[in-house]
């Protein structure tokens, strides 16, 4: 509906990167144009020179360190950084590349509302150590014709929190896992970018069995 959005309050997002940031870049950038109705408002990242570290700065987006380690010994404890993401009045945390496993105080603080985007049609080809090109590898070597990228809630384990939203892409018969990842990367770009949109217009719904589901923007009678 014309108007709807503004309906709407902005919503608040906090991104956690570890790398390069590409998809947190690409959410910032919908969020810029629009077509998002929220605002990164800070990012949080585990290794303070990388480059999703330094697009966050170029753009004047506040960057935090966590976890505290002998490499980043100015990083926040697992409390401080609820306490300053409450601060900053997050309402989505958004994990875009960040390889740590997300602490539990975190979890239990924003139920519902930490989500994470995988490089695979999940609970295929997750969980601990299977992450960035390791991915990739591994669906090529299974035989696997189809993966794509998954988008879904955090809970206390890796990658098994309830499945949001999924994009089938095809694994063609010469693949590398180059060739794949930047198939799959090109998907997720697009895909983050409209589940985002979706958290912050209020899209999401449950359904009775508590699988979640995104209402369609055109027609509200339409989820998927």
């Amino acid at each position: 509906m014309e108007g709807s959005k503004s309906r709407v309050k902005r919503k608040r997002l906090a991104v956690f990167v570890s790398g390069g940031g590409s998809n947190f870049r690409s959410i910032n950038q919908a969020c810029i144009e629009g077509s998002v109705n929220g605002d990164v408002v800070v990012l949080v990242t585990n290794k303070h020179a990388c480059g999703g570290a330094q697009y966050a700065s170029d753009k004047g987006i506040p960057v935090i360190l966590f976890p505290k380690t002998k490499d980043e010994p100015g990083g926040l404890s697992s409390d401080d950084l609820v306490k300053v993401l409450r601060e900053f009045e997050v309402d989505f945390v958004l994990l875009a590349g960040y390889l740590k496993l997300i602490p539990v105080e975190l979890v239990r603080a924003y139920p519902r509302s930490i989500f994470n985007i995988h490089p695979s049609l999940l609970p295929a080809f997750g969980g601990k150590g299977y992450y960035g090109m390791k991915v990739h590898k591994a669906v090529i070597a299974s035989g696997a014709r189809y993966s794509g990228p998954t988008i879904h809630f955090v809970d206390e384990q890796y990658d098994t929190g309830r499945i949001l939203a999924q994009k089938v892409v095809p694994v063609l018969a010469n693949d590398t896992a180059k060739e794949l990842a930047a198939r799959v990367l090109k998907e997720e770009h697009k895909l983050y970018a409209e589940v985002t949109a979706a958290l912050c217009e209020d899209r999401i719904v449950w359904r009775e069995d508590g699988v979640p589901l995104i209402r369609s923007k055109e027609n509200p009678e339409e989820y998927y």
